[in-house]
């Protein structure tokens, strides 16, 4: 672990504490080592420090978007945090290329598939990077959500913590039984994947997956 990591994690580890309640007691099931993509909602920036902080001494790595390097405080934090920076817009294939790297070589890849923060808390659409990554490396996934923190900033004035609920699924894999995937296939799988992460979420917090309670693991093979 660098110097600077080291640092980052004295710091925020404390920081989070202060401003958050948080009930992590369930990360305990996140797997001691081997690849793994783990996927989560994404609310707000709380749960890049408060889940870093917590699943060390494991290697976490995953993307953030291109533009943050235009920061020079942004950029040195990320890459610090072992982030891969990725350019919106357009099919990043250098990005993808080292974030399968990474995966195959025993990382934890973090990914939140909705790509970009609710705000709300509620679960938006899936995007189906998740399954590219999930095809090209076989690495089991492990969906992790969190709930509760979309006032954080509200509470911070009125010296109040908030309250960052942690819920982690079924470990599982992608199974296609040899099928050549599509886009419709793909899109299949993405919801089954979605379905999976909205039913650890209480229901008001479930957004568009909220009537998929009963989806089908039809690709999904659980390895638990």
């Amino acid at each position: 672990m660098s110097l600077n990591l080291t640092i980052l994690l004295k710091f925020f580890g404390p920081l989070m504490s202060a401003i958050c309640h948080i009930d992590d007691s369930q990360l305990a099931r996140v797997p001691g080592h081997g690849p793994l993509i783990l996927i989560i909602n994404h609310v707000n920036i709380l749960e890049v420090p408060v889940l870093y902080t917590r699943i060390q001494p494991r290697s976490i790595t995953g993307f953030f978007a291109g533009y943050h390097l235009e920061s020079p405080l942004m950029r040195w934090l990320l890459l610090t945090l072992n982030g891969i920076p990725v350019q919106r817009g357009t099919p990043d294939r250098a990005a993808l290329r080292e974030g399968i790297s990474r995966i195959r070589s025993g990382s934890i890849f973090a990914i939140a598939p909705e790509g970009t923060r609710s705000k709300d808390g509620r679960l938006g659409p899936g995007k189906q990077g998740v399954v590219t990554l999930a095809q090209k490396t076989g690495a089991p996934i492990l969906p992790i959500v969190h709930w509760g923190s979309e006032h954080w900033q509200d509470n911070v004035v009125r010296l109040r913590r908030t309250p960052f609920n942690i819920a982690v699924g079924r470990p599982f894999r992608l199974d296609t039984g040899g099928k050549r995937v599509n886009r419709h296939m793909r899109q299949e799988i993405l919801d089954e994947i979605m379905a999976q992460m909205a039913a650890l979420l209480p229901q008001e917090y479930r957004g568009v997956y909220a009537d998929q309670g009963s989806t089908q693991s039809q690709y999904l093979r659980f390895t638990e």
